[in-house]
């Protein structure tokens, strides 16, 4: 049975600055790797990027600039932070949201390859909001709370289309830091253009719950349902939905959802089992951590089988995990 260590961080940096320097100048090899992998002429220019950047998300552009200067100004970097028309990039993941007594919470798993995660919670303040969430894409995130309550998170949608749009972690960022209600992010969703399909399950403080199915060939889906997996509604990628078992894991999420037996503590301890607790590494979909953002109280937790963080947004302190992902036989027949 493989066994791969992986240290994960939780950090606070309210305007980035040089702990975000340091962790650029870390991951920027790989990322740079990423972003030319289909050939630099494959990605959009700067011009082109910021222009985006400025007509779809204005808000966000000063905190880009700040973190383009972070990173040197180079060109290249520019345009990947800009997360307009990146590289393609596949999960699993399974999410929900508990209404119930102790909610609302919002529950996820993120099922993807150790070797192309960066493991990092951040504690920032970018703009006006405190938000808190797991980074990818260097300053994007896939998923996190804000300080008005709203909570998102992301799995990937189970379609191979294509399009001129964002990728999806800048997406997260931008609606933590504007956006203070599920209504209000559900405006914003609908008028942005996106570069792959991905399923958003959203809650805030009054209860409200919303999954959006967004794809780069379609208007956006809207629905008040709990829970989203790797497809949108119906299955269009047969055999990418056979091998992350997206039917069951979406199945199990609402039948938790609805049995009486089952608390608020129960929903979040049945994340860390199968179905939905996956140990698929090598193959690019084995859980990474499960992710509990508790809107009353203002908390992440972050959780394995071996530990548990506890984040408030008020009292952050640093914190560092290694935790020893291992891959089990069975995984190791699904590809």
């Amino acid at each position: 049975m493989p066994m791969l260590p992986f240290t994960f961080r939780a950090a606070e940096a309210l305007d980035l600055g040089p702990a975000w320097q340091a962790v650029f100048e870390e991951k920027w090899p790989h990322y740079k790797a990423w972003f030319l992998r289909e050939g630099e002429a494959a990605r959009p220019s700067f011009a082109t990027s910021v222009r985006m950047l400025r007509a779809h998300m204005p808000e966000l552009v000063p905190a880009y600039d700040h973190v383009v200067e972070l990173a040197g100004g180079g060109d290249l970097a520019a345009r990947m932070l800009s997360l307009y028309k990146p590289p393609p990039y596949l999960a699993a993941c399974s999410q929900g949201v508990w209404t119930r007594e102790g909610g609302p919470m919002l529950v996820r798993n993120y099922d993807y390859a150790p070797s192309r995660f960066e493991g990092i919670v951040w504690l920032t303040q970018l703009l006006e909001k405190r938000v808190i969430g797991m980074a990818d894409c260097l300053w994007g995130l896939l998923d996190g709370m804000n300080e008005d309550g709203l909570s998102v998170s992301l799995t990937f949608g189970g379609r191979r289309v294509l399009g001129d749009g964002f990728g999806i972690p800048i997406v997260l960022r931008y609606l933590l830091e504007t956006c203070a209600t599920v209504e209000e992010a559900r405006v914003t969703l609908a008028r942005l253009p996106y570069s792959l399909s991905h399923n958003l399950t959203l809650t805030d403080r009054s209860g409200a719950v919303l999954t959006a199915y967004l794809s780069p060939d379609r208007e956006p889906i809207f629905r008040p349902f709990p829970a989203a997996t790797n497809h949108q509604g119906i299955v269009e990628w047969p055999e990418q939905a056979r091998a992350t078992r997206t039917i069951e894991r979406e199945q199990t999420i609402v039948r938790l959802l609805d049995e009486p037996s089952v608390d608020a503590d129960g929903f979040v301890d049945a994340f860390l089992r199968t179905p939905l607790f996956s140990t698929a590494y090598a193959h690019g979909f084995g859980t990474l951590y499960t992710a509990v953002y508790d809107v009353p109280n203002a908390v992440a937790r972050i959780r394995w089988p071996s530990a548990a963080w506890e984040l408030p947004l008020a009292g952050f302190a640093p914190h560092e995990h290694t935790e020893v992902l291992a891959e089990s036989p069975l995984s190791q027949t699904l590809a």
